[in-house]
């Protein structure tokens, strides 16, 4: 059951991130994702250094906030200064995350908020969890934690999928229908981040980018349309998640690191075949 737990963990992220990330790619946004994983560090800092709570309802708050911050002081300063959003989002972003780490350092180095822990993750220790109710080992706490924000995740872009697609293929026709489209901006930038720091404990914010990304520009190669590419980024996220915990075992790596390089290389794949079959 040890490896069970430990795959069907990251199958849940591997879906949750893959989801989202495929929102990202096609509105362009794909270093926003990268920027809300690591500044919502900073709103796990703070509540902890104002309230003095570490629960996981506290930290996802403070990161969603947080993370909303970023999306939106980033694009204040692409509107009022002469920077492109790549540019204005790096230095938000970059801030928030080296401001974070500062504080740790100067507040909270007695406390578990490891810098390297919430970058890397550890995800051998996800059975050694587990959620106890009235004596009941019902699994591990994050097994949960995750089903979690999947079920967030397919209840929001179930409802809204088509407000989704049309803000994200056509958002100027969504605003002559009438559609908010900030409001739908900022609820996929909610999604992103409580996503993103529920899945900090269990995985790392590198392998949450890399499954928010990786995945889903993979099926962007191959897929026609919305569902499409929500259907491939979820399946390539899984061999992802399969095929790299295959080189950990082999190689005796990080579990996160092999499972990120393993999406890397079916991009690298999927790229090369792709190219291959055009020429032919």
């Amino acid at each position: 059951m040890y490896e069970f737990w430990i795959l069907i963990t990251a199958s849940l992220v591997a879906t949750s991130c893959a989801l989202v990330g495929s929102l990202l790619i096609l509105r362009r946004m794909a270093l926003l994702g990268d920027a809300i994983s690591h500044s919502v560090l900073l709103g796990i800092v703070l509540v902890y250094l104002i309230f003095q709570q570490a629960s996981i309802a506290w930290m996802l708050s403070g990161a969603v906030l947080v993370g909303l911050l970023t999306a939106w002081l980033s694009q204040f300063i692409h509107q009022k200064a002469p920077l492109a959003k790549d540019a204005s989002l790096g230095l938000v972003f970059t801030w928030f995350f080296a401001l974070a780490i500062v504080l740790i350092a100067l507040y909270a180095d007695h406390v578990h908020l490891d810098h390297e822990h919430v970058l890397f993750g550890e995800m051998a220790f996800i059975p050694f969890n587990p959620l106890i109710i009235d004596g009941q080992n019902f699994g591990p706490h994050a097994f949960w934690l995750a089903g979690l924000v999947l079920l967030i995740n397919l209840i929001v872009l179930g409802i809204g999928y088509q407000r989704f697609k049309l803000t994200s293929f056509h958002p100027a026709l969504a605003t002559s229908l009438g559609i908010q489209t900030a409001v739908w901006h900022y609820l996929l930038m909610t999604l992103v981040s409580v996503t993103a720091v529920a899945s900090f404990d269990v995985v790392g914010s590198i392998l949450v980018v890399a499954l928010m990304v990786i995945p889903a520009a993979t099926a962007y190669l191959l897929a026609k349309s919305l569902k499409q590419i929500m259907l491939i980024s979820v399946l390539y996220a899984q061999a992802a998640v399969l095929i790299g915990f295959g080189l950990a075992w082999w190689l005796d790596s990080a579990l996160s690191a092999s499972m990120a390089v393993a999406a890397g290389l079916l991009l690298l794949i999927t790229l090369v075949v792709k190219t291959i079959t055009k020429k032919n």
